[in-house]
């Protein structure tokens, strides 16, 4: 299974993972299944924490963002490219969620293919599986 990561699942994953409920926890570790972090959950961290409306890593704070995308990739993590393909996407899909960021990830999730691990509710109103 190919697993696309939703920014706070990134996040769990990387720090918390007890946020995580046991079946994302075991369908991450587990190495037949291939887990992806996107572009957008770097872009929508670094816009969220510059605004104020999301805490990171002290390391984050200080602008060392390729160190964290090392650390996505030391976690076994492969990291998925936003494309033009993605971005066409965005405009099919309806508006069930207002979040840009979100409506990215599963735009991508669609033309992937790929499973979203969240905890976010509102994915379930898009033609995409998730987790």
């Amino acid at each position: 299974m190919k697993l696309l990561l939703d920014t706070h699942a990134l996040l769990w994953a990387l720090t918390t993972p007890d946020h995580l409920t046991e079946r994302q926890r075991e369908a991450i570790q587990d190495p037949t299944n291939t887990v992806f972090a996107s572009a957008i959950n770097i872009v929508e961290i670094a816009i969220k924490s510059s605004l104020g409306k999301l805490r990171v890593a002290a390391s984050l704070e200080r602008n060392r963002y390729a160190e964290f995308v090392t650390a996505i990739s030391d976690s076994g993590f492969e990291m998925l490219s936003f494309t033009g393909t993605h971005a066409a996407n965005i405009r099919s899909l309806p508006f069930h969620h207002r979040d840009p960021f979100d409506r990215m990830i599963i735009a991508q999730a669609v033309a992937e293919g790929y499973t979203i691990v969240t905890a976010d509710a509102q994915f379930s109103a898009y033609p995409v599986e998730l987790l």
